[in-house]
């Protein structure tokens, strides 16, 4: 398991110290939320109207400075997984969010993970920062032997399984982090997603492009 942070886009200092937070627990949206919310005096919490930034902003401070705690690895059914990822950005480019979500292969859910992408970034590059994000957790807990990941950017399924070079300007680091991470996993596979698919990642990146929608503070 490892505590190094994932790389991000250009964020405001406010949405990079949530990032911060994020990092801090693993990605786990809920337990960072919750801390945060915890954290906030009065009845006030990340998305409360009340909650002004200077407040939020010293909330996170002391967080940071207290030390997190990942939450406890669930022990999944076997070494097979399914990882369902998804990106969310806002005017393409725009404040941008990622989430992933981890199973095991009797599809009970063992990791809901999100985080901010960046406040102008676009729908393919939070698509990639949601792969690298679930698969770097996915490897951080687990030993997978094979893995099913369910996907609904054609964009990047055909660069990363289709073996065509990335669309998207600056999206070759996230590119290479994924051909990386899958390279160590023995049996791998895509499951395209149409649109009217069910995707839990889906809420998770939305609350990632709230986080990077926040402004200076």
């Amino acid at each position: 398991m490892t505590d190094d942070r994932l790389p991000a886009e250009h964020l405001s200092p406010l949405a990079a110290l949530v990032d911060e937070v994020l990092a801090g627990v693993g990605y786990e949206m809920s337990a960072a939320t919750d801390a945060i919310d915890d954290a906030v005096p009065g009845y006030g919490g990340l998305f409360d109207p009340a909650t002004d930034p200077d407040e939020l902003r010293r909330a996170l401070d002391r967080l940071l400075e207290s030390g997190l705690d990942r939450p406890p690895v669930p022990e999944p059914t076997g070494d097979a997984f399914v990882l369902y990822v998804d990106g969310s950005s806002r005017g393409n480019p725009g404040p941008a969010g990622a989430g992933a979500v981890i199973m095991d292969a009797a599809e009970e859910q063992l990791a809901r993970l999100g985080r901010p992408v960046g406040s102008r970034a676009g729908n393919n590059t939070a698509e990639y920062v949601a792969l690298q994000l679930g698969l770097s957790e996915l490897l951080a807990r687990y030993e997978p032997r094979a893995l099913e990941v369910r996907i609904d950017s054609m964009t990047v399924i055909r660069d990363v399984w289709g073996g065509d070079d990335p669309t998207e300007s600056g999206v070759e680091t996230y590119s290479e982090a994924v051909a990386a991470a899958l390279s160590s996993v023995p049996d791998h596979r895509y499951t395209h997603l149409a649109d009217s698919d069910p995707n839990p990642a889906d809420a998770l990146a939305t609350v990632g492009a709230d986080i990077a929608a926040f402004g200076p503070g």
